[in-house]
Formats: C-alpha cells, sequence, structure tokens
C-alpha cells in the first residue's frame, strides 16, 4: 500500500500524460517484488487437457503426458517400464488419482489430485494413476 501512495504523490507532481508512465512503473515494481521474495519452484510445462509426470521432483526432465482420448476413464494405468514419477501437473479437467502401486492397490499409498493441480514433489513415487470421470 505504500507503494502505492508513493506512487499517487509521484503521479501527482508530473506533467499531464505522465501518470500512465508512473502508474505502470508502480506496478511493474510491485508485481516484480513477491516474484523475487518467495519464488516457489518453475511450474513445468503442461497443456490444457493433459496429465504430466515427471520422473524427477519439480519438474525435472522430459515429462510423460496423457490426454482424455488415450485415457481410459476410471481404470488403472500403471507408468510405463515399471517407471516412477516424482512430481505431476493435472490440466484434465478431472480429479487424477496417482498410486505408489503400479496395481492402483489402495493397501500402499495414494492421493486424488484437483484438475488444475502441479505437485512438484509428491510424498512417494508413483507408479499408475486413474482419470476419474468427475
Amino acid at each position: 500500500m505504500a507503494a502505492l501512495a508513493t506512487a499517487a504523490l509521484a503521479v501527482a507532481a508530473q506533467p499531464v500524460g505522465a501518470e500512465t508512465a508512473a502508474a505502470e512503473q508502480a506496478g511493474a515494481r510491485q508485481a516484480a517484488a513477491p516474484a523475487r521474495a518467495g519464488a516457489g519452484p518453475e511450474l513445468g510445462k503442461c497443456g490444457t487437457g493433459e496429465l504430466c509426470l515427471w520422473k524427477q521432483a519439480r519438474f525435472k526432465g522430459k515429462p510423460r503426458t496423457y490426454e482424455l482420448r488415450g485415457i481410459d476413464i476410471e481404470s488403472c494405468t500403471p507408468v510405463p517400464d515399471g517407471a516412477a514419477v516424482e512430481s505431476a501437473a493435472n490440466r484434465t479437467g478431472r480429479p487424477v488419482t496417482l498410486y505408489q502401486s503400479e496395481e492402483c492397490a489402495e493397501t500402499a499409498e495414494f492421493d486424488t489430485y484437483p484438475s488444475g493441480s502441479w505437485t512438484p514433489e509428491l510424498p512417494y513415487k508413483a507408479r499408475a494413476f486413474k482419470v476419474w470421470e468427475h
């Protein structure tokens, strides 16, 4: 708020037409401050309608991507080649459950992630998933 008050005072002292530039500069400074102060992990690239799974935490490496057209809804889909994933992004528009077990067994760890979730570090290595109807 103090930055906005300072910007308002600076704008009042500017010639006509300069207020737009001063306001834009103040807004840019405010927007940049939180990015530097508490920057979290950079989000991996994952397109709309995709489930993206990375072998490494923090979206490192090349993701395995899945689209709804290639997934059997509410069926267990193991990660190919017995691989395990450590980070995930769900942009399918549907909830997705990630399983520690490659058979989607509920005796091991599992969690459901809503669409729009980006998880830089899963609490366990996931080896399979299910996409739910809604």
